[in-house]
């Protein structure tokens, strides 16, 4: 394979004729998959690289992100009905045997 430019094809685009390469991955790119970069030319995938080196940081982090909003969302819910279930308490045990509603009716009557 020659190394020559006028002979190599785009990486991703094998019809076109590559007119740079790459420094950083050492491949054959047309003139729409390369970028200029601080006086460099460089692939797209490359320039990602460059430009976003923190992502892999951002993705060692991002579980204990999510398992702190799953945490948190549990919570709430045992929070919820923790709360309900102390509303429901509360209730007076004349309700629900019905004598609650009779003693205010007899006493309105009188």
């Amino acid at each position: 394979m020659s190394t020559d430019l006028s002979h190599q094809r785009c990486l991703h685009h094998p019809e076109r004729q590559a007119v740079a390469r790459c420094p950083e991955c050492h491949q054959f790119y047309c003139r729409e998959c390369i970028t200029e970069h601080e006086d460099r030319v460089l692939c797209t995938a490359c320039l990602k690289k460059l430009v976003n080196p923190r992502s892999k940081t951002r993705i060692r982090l991002a579980w204990i992100l999510q398992a702190g909003q799953v945490f948190l969302g549990f919570f709430v819910v045992w929070l919820f009905f923790y709360l309900c279930g102390g509303m429901l308490l509360a209730i007076p045990a004349k309700y629900h045997d019905g004598s609650f509603w009779k003693s205010d009716t007899s006493d309105s009557d009188r």
